[in-house]
């Protein structure tokens, strides 16, 4: 339970869901109209804080400088859009929108607010929260702009692959080869051939064979690893131009004139 000296504590600072996650900065807290006590805190959740989420209080705590809600971030990020009157309360319809949201009892909370005698609904609050920031209670007029925050994100643009097939084609190489030719030898005889030329006989039927050779090609096929190849990518940074529109409030003063002074 967050009391009321405990307000400065929360407001501007960090709110936890219960997973640990930071979710955003504290900025309203409301007081419960029959009670007075703190009953919801709106956070500024997005990425720049330009969304914001209102979370029951009652079961928050403080706990090293920040506010520990028990609620999921994606719960809270989801909660319904709310409108604040000029007196900085909320309606008893938004009230009722947030309590159907959050799972609590709406009409357990009406009954007890509308029971009669002082601080009840008939003590004229109808159930609404007071905003206590300092926006809420003080007097002078707060200008306001928008701002143009750009961030980046990480969006997918394309997916390359590398793919591994076969295909055959055609390769030619030349090789030597040797191959054996016969032609005929005639030689006169000679005393240096003679003993061999008369060894056999003189007349006689004879016959002489000779084994050619040749050298064919011989084709071996056989797989042997050439390169590797991987897909590597490489960041370049590059200049964009964002434009967009933001609004601004101007204040006037409608001044007296120096006649009606006099």
């Amino acid at each position: 339970m967050i009391t009321r000296n405990q307000i400065p504590a929360v407001l501007d600072h960090p709110v936890y869901d219960t997973g640990g996650h930071k979710i955003g900065h504290a900025k309203h807290v409301f007081l419960d109209g029959a009670t007075g006590q703190p009953d919801w805190v709106s956070v500024k959740t997005g990425l720049f804080g330009t969304n914001e989420s209102f979370v029951p209080i009652e079961n928050a705590t403080v706990v090293d400088g920040h506010l520990e809600v028990p609620f999921a971030k994606d719960k809270i990020k989801d909660a319904p859009n709310v409108d604040i009157d000029s007196g900085g309360r909320l309606s008893e319809q938004e009230e009722r929108r947030l309590y159907q949201y959050y799972g609590m009892n709406w009409d357990a909370a009406w009954q007890e607010a509308n029971q009669p005698g002082e601080g009840g609904w008939a003590a004229g609050h109808a159930g609404s929260l007071a905003d206590t920031s300092a926006s809420a209670r003080d007097d002078a007029m707060t200008r306001s702009e928008e701002r143009m925050h750009v961030g980046v994100e990480n969006r997918e643009a394309g997916r390359v692959r590398l793919r591994k097939y076969v295909v055959t084609e055609e390769v030619q190489q030349t090789v030597p080869v040797r191959h054996e030719e016969v032609h005929v030898e005639r030689e006169p005889i000679t005393d240096a051939n003679r003993a061999g030329a008369l060894s056999g006989p003189e007349i006689a039927e004879a016959e002489h064979e000779v084994t050619l050779h040749r050298e064919t090609p011989v084709v071996e096929i056989k797989a042997e690893p050439v390169e590797r190849v991987r897909l590597v990518t490489d960041e370049r940074v590059e200049e964009e131009t964002v434009t967009g529109q933001v609004r601004k409030e101007r204040i006037e003063a409608d001044l007296p004139d120096e006649d009606e002074r006099r």
